[in-house]
């Protein structure tokens, strides 16, 4: 199964150049295509690109949005399955032939996440998800749901009743590392550039669901994930409108047409009220601190 990875980055140079090492030094078995789509990175990542690591297919646009940048790279490949991952990853030895194998392992099987960790070590949760309840959305931001006695209903986001080293099926895996077979990519379609940052991995990992394919949380993979490395420690202005667009799209698509009408205008309150109070933050972090948000 020959692999495709496809890095989409705006600036973050250093984080860029540290995964592109990982890949080079530990591919997986078989043949192998790196691209980069640098989406109109303010600094010398794209030169960076093209001197350092030759070998990179480089494309380079402006910022386009996460989405739209990985569709140009998805459109015109012809390998068999394709990996999505962001430049604030390294892969470790044996990392990519892991997932590989998992995805070559069940026919139906259309997406592999491997267990994502910090610098410091710790799980980064977000590597495998169950598709968020307003309940679930609820707790999870308002930190309730990240407890580690926090009830079931509360802690729903997480997928707590999978093991961070127990492999299974998850509703969604995260944008950072996401192996996709390509006969999947074709049937499902490719992601939705109404998403311009954040939310459209979920939304993938929904509609592969929804057309029979199955995504998968392989623990024995292991990848680095440095957290919000490749958007800042803060979001700018644009990006926590994007964030919160995002949040609204993906609960109109999938779990407004089924909630009551009540529910869906508390939802959306909820939303743009939380859009009002993160720009707030950013503003006064802007002169002293906000930390990054996870992404949901």
């Amino acid at each position: 199964m020959d692999l495709e990875t496809v890095v989409v980055s705006h600036g973050a140079e250093e984080l860029l150049r540290r995964c592109l090492r990982s890949l080079r030094e530990h591919p997986p078995a078989g043949e192998v295509i790196v691209t980069v789509v640098d989406s109109g990175s303010p600094d010398g990542t794209p030169d960076m690109v093209e001197r350092e690591f030759p070998e990179v297919r480089l494309i380079r646009r402006g910022n386009i949005g996460f989405a739209a940048a990985n569709n140009l790279a998805l459109r015109k490949s012809a390998a068999d399955a394709v990996l999505l991952l962001n430049p604030d990853t390294e892969v470790y030895a044996g990392t990519l032939d892991t997932a590989l194998a998992r995805l070559r392992s069940e026919p139906r099987i259309g997406m592999v996440g491997v267990k994502l960790v910090t610098e410091t070590g710790e799980l980064d949760h977000a590597c495998k998800r169950a598709f968020p309840t307003p309940l679930s959305a609820l707790a999870h931001f308002t930190g309730l749901g990240r407890g580690e006695d926090a009830p079931d209903a509360l802690a729903q986001y997480r997928a707590t009743d999978l093991g961070e080293d127990e492999p299974g099926e998850v509703d969604a895996v995260n944008g950072a590392f996401m192996l996709c077979r390509a006969e999947a990519v074709r049937a499902v379609g490719l992601l939705d550039e109404g998403y311009w940052l954040y939310m459209e991995d979920l939304d993938w990992c929904h509609r592969f669901w929804d057309a029979g394919w199955k995504v998968f949380y392989e623990p024995r993979g292991v990848a680095l994930h440095v957290k919000g490395g490749s958007s800042g420690a803060r979001r700018a202005p644009r990006q926590e409108i994007a964030f919160h667009r995002g949040m609204a799209r993906f609960y109109r698509r999938f779990e407004a047409p089924r909630s009551n009408l009540l529910l869906n205008a508390a939802v959306y309150a909820g939303i743009g009220a939380k859009l009002a109070a993160s720009l707030a933050i950013t503003a006064v972090g802007g002169r002293g601190g906000a930390a990054q948000e996870e992404r949901p």
